[in-house]
């Protein structure tokens, strides 16, 4: 299943507005409002029912989270021993990085939108045909033990949709339009090769801070939303600045 990014957009809104029904009881207020963060926690355990554990998922960090859709085991190498764990049905395995002392806050951000991004893998699972979700099903009773690897190459098709679906879900685009009015009233954030005037950083640390989520995710999401302005570096000038 290929969707368009206006299809995953249209998704998007549709799960987060049942959420918001569904988590905060009723419609979030019309007009201006202050945005509001998806806390992805609630969204996968209690919306999508999901189960959400730690463990090590590999050796150098390289993978930081997977889930499945029905119950399987995979394998990791540690110290040239062969380690098997279960997977289950309606599982997500973070990396456990992300809970280690002194990475909570510091690996906030990610850890989020690693979850984000297993969440949308299981929705976009849901939205399959029968037939597709049964072949799926199929493939992981027929093999009992994957590698990482191998998880990760099964999804490796849909894993643009997983991001654009995780991050729409994470930094919804209503929510982003508002955090635009609140805290960059210009309309636009002008990237000059990864530099931004001071009016626009702040505007970013404040969106970050609101979204949970860091400036690399922000500034995708605000590039594919039209928000943001690649403009090249020998452009870059703070207001203050006087040339001769």
């Amino acid at each position: 299943m290929i969707l368009s990014h206006a299809k995953i957009e249209e998704i998007a809104a549709a799960v987060t507005k049942d959420f918001n029904l569904f988590f905060f009881g009723q419609e979030s207020n019309e007009g201006k409002r202050m945005p509001q963060v998806t806390p992805i926690d609630q969204f996968a355990k209690e919306y999508l029912h999901l189960s959400v554990s730690f463990e090590n998922l590999s050796t150098d960090g390289s993978f930081c989270g997977l889930t499945a859709y029905e119950d399987t085991e995979y394998s990791i190498e540690e110290n040239g021993i062969e380690r098997i764990i279960p997977l289950k049905k309606n599982q997500v395995l973070l990396d456990s990085s992300f809970i280690a002392p002194g990475n909570v806050r510091k690996l906030c951000g990610k850890r989020r939108l690693t979850l984000a991004h297993e969440c949308a893998h299981q929705i976009l699972f849901q939205l399959e045909s029968d037939a597709q979700k049964a072949a799926c099903c199929k493939l992981y009773a027929e093999r009992r033990t994957y590698s990482l690897r191998d998880l990760k190459s099964n999804e490796d098709w849909n894993e643009w949709q997983a991001n654009a679906l995780g991050a729409a879900i994470l930094m919804p685009q209503k929510e982003i339009d508002l955090a635009m009015w609140r805290f960059a009233p210009d309309g636009i954030i002008q990237n000059y090769n990864g530099w931004l005037l001071k009016h626009d950083r702040m505007a970013v640390e404040m969106m970050c801070g609101t979204f949970g989520v860091s400036k690399a995710a922000l500034l995708i999401r605000l590039r594919h939303l039209g928000y943001l302005e690649d403009r090249p570096y020998s452009e870059y000038r703070e207001p203050w600045e006087v040339w001769e």
